[in-house]
């Protein structure tokens, strides 16, 4: 029989979706349609079915887009986003609710979770090798564990979907289970998926789970569960699910140290098989950062999604002299964290007007301009003071006005090739734009792109994940210090001061996370599951003067001015909203608090 890929993926869409199709579809069965047990007949066919669950995997390298199904870079405290429409804004202006939330974070999950139970419910009729096949076995369980967790970071207790619904169940059995539970159960899935995964991949397999891929996820999620978001939040005591179980449990100090073992486990498995913090050849910290998100699949990636040439993440991070949209713009409060390349602090803090307070003892100077470049060539002479003397990361993440990029001088300032004056709608919002994974042999007027890799997950967060869980449970011990001074020596700075309480680690940490994991879809999750993002986000943003300056030295362009007031309501905005369409056909979900 001919198979027809339009009417696969048509009957695929109503196995999905079971109630938006008519019964009389579900029953047809033209010559060229497939019947489940056909599909599954056949590894090829079978095979097909497993890839097309990947489909669901997020692109979240698209910060802006529906698709990328990620509006939380722009949304959180680290980025600001050029043009008006994409979701984030409606997000930092406290302008979202349940009838216009981005509809496609809730579905896509749930279409990923369906994909793959149906292949976990079918995958025994398939005639292959079962060494093959358990393998199978495992990419689903862990896609399908995947997809539970990718739904609850947004909005926490969910429905467990362990089978692959039809039209005839009783959909009134669906709902939210309590939130300790949901994490039980990817933890579980996590378990038996790492049983069945292969510990590493040959080159034509990249891009599916290994054994410390799975441990990642499950680590990743009981941090989540220690964290205070979910882990005595007595915001939440008295939210209750349908039949009045409450949804958050009450705190268990316990939950750090299940989350430290979880992390160290993965750290474990992934060092026995030669995962390692990458380094670049000649050990230069801007180089090893960079090229940690440009060398696909190196030493310390556990998990990613390949993108292929996606130019869109280069047109975003671009210039727009040099062809691209000047889109993603780091906050002036994410340039400010950056410490210096002696690791400390310049600016601790704000004035009522958003000005800075310097420390002085750190070297940091706001104003004048550099009268030479950097030694290793970090950057170039008359650039700004302020930009002066920074950590490597910075120097691998950030562009600014004077850096040196694809063969010339940025300029942001007004007038500068740069600037506002000449990006029509595309222009830098902050006076920044991020360099973070950016290729500088990128040429877009030229149309020559490189292929991308989204990380999902890395070796260096679980050592950070590793270090948070254990000094929360057992403080600052040693282990702590290793393996949050590994994250710090591979970016060039030094050990951190010994003596530190557990509080000042805590803060250690946290900065680390912010810094190292820029970008990377953490800093919106973080903030929320340490629950401080009623002060991180609601308040007023900064940014360079970038309506003003005609030249590099041009002192008006650097002025720091009003960007525009964030809005965080507490009360609400720790979770995302369900949507109300989904209230609506499903009224056993019930609605996560003041939505």
């Amino acid at each position: 029989m001919k198979v027809n890929i339009l009417y696969m993926v048509l009957f695929a869409f109503c196995l999905l979706f079971p109630t938006a199709c008519k019964k009389d579809f579900l029953d047809k069965e033209p010559d060229e349609d497939m019947t489940l047990d056909q599909v599954f007949a056949e590894r090829q066919y079978a095979e097909r079915w497993l890839t097309s669950a990947y489909f669901n995997l997020p692109e979240e390298i698209s910060f802006n887009d529906w698709w990328g199904r990620n509006p939380f870079v722009g949304a959180a405290d680290e980025m600001e986003i050029t043009w008006t429409y994409p979701f984030a804004h409606q997000m930092t202006a406290g302008a979202w609710n349940p009838t216009n939330v981005e509809e496609n974070i809730w579905r896509f999950n749930w279409e990923g979770i369906r994909k793959a139970s149906i292949f976990l419910d079918n995958i025994h009729l398939t005639p292959m090798a079962e060494a093959d096949k358990n393998i199978w076995i495992g990419e689903a369980t862990f896609l399908r564990a995947f997809f539970h967790f990718w739904q609850m970071r947004a909005h926490g207790p969910i429905p467990i979907v362990d089978k692959a619904y039809t039209a005839e169940d009783d959909y009134s059995e669906i709902r939210r289970m309590p939130i300790e539970q949901c994490v039980a159960f990817v933890a579980a899935q996590c378990d038996a998926a790492a049983a069945l995964l292969p510990a590493t991949l040959t080159s034509d397999k990249y891009g599916r789970p290994t054994k410390a891929a799975a441990l990642a996820l499950k680590a990743r999620a009981l941090l989540y569960m220690a964290s205070p978001l979910w882990n005595g939040n007595t915001d939440y005591s008295d939210f209750l699910g349908t039949d009045g179980e409450r949804l958050f449990p009450t705190y268990d100090a316990s939950r750090w140290q299940v989350a430290a073992d979880a992390a160290k486990a993965c750290i474990d498995e992934a060092n026995a098989v030669g995962a390692q913090l990458y380094r670049a050849a000649n050990g230069d910290p801007v180089r090893s950062y960079q090229e940690l998100f440009l060398n696909r699949f190196n030493s310390e990636v556990l998990f990613a999604r390949l993108q292929a040439n996606w130019d869109h993440q280069e047109r975003a991070t671009s210039p727009n002299g040099m062809g691209g949209w000047s889109g993603y713009c780091p906050s002036q409060e994410l340039i400010d964290a950056y410490q210096m390349d002696d690791g400390s602090t310049p600016i601790s803090g704000y004035n009522g007007e958003g000005q800075p307070i310097i420390d002085p003892s750190s070297g940091y100077q706001e104003t004048g301009y550099a009268t030479q470049a950097h030694p290793n060539g970090y950057h170039p002479d008359g650039i700004r003071n302020m930009y002066v003397g920074r950590e490597p990361r910075f120097y691998a993440s950030i562009n600014y006005s004077g850096a040196n990029w694809r063969g010339r001088r940025i300029e942001f300032w007004n007038t500068g090739i740069d600037g506002r004056a000449k990006g029509g709608p595309d222009y830098t919002a902050t006076g920044y734009l991020m360099k973070k994974f950016s290729d500088e042999t990128v040429n877009i007027p030229q149309g020559r792109f490189t292929h991308k890799t989204w990380i999902y997950f890395r070796l260096g967060e679980q050592y950070l994940n590793y270090a948070e869980a254990l000094n929360e449970a057992q403080g600052p011990v040693q282990d702590v210090y290793d393996h949050v001074n590994a994250i710090r020596n591979r970016a060039g700075l030094p050990d951190l001061e010994s003596g530190l309480s557990q509080d000042q680690m805590r803060e250690h940490i946290r900065h680390e996370r912010r810094i190292e994991l820029a970008f990377e879809t953490h800093r919106y999750f973080d903030t929320r599951r340490w629950k401080i993002a009623e002060a991180t986000d609601n308040k007023n943003f900064y940014r360079l003067n970038i309506g003003e300056g005609t030249n590099l030295q041009d002192d008006i362009f650097y002025e720091r001015v009003f960007l525009k007031r964030r809005v965080f309501d507490r009360n609400r905005h720790y979770l995302w909203p369900i949507p109300q369409t989904e209230i609506n056909r499903t009224p056993t979900i019930v609605q996560n608090p003041n939505w």
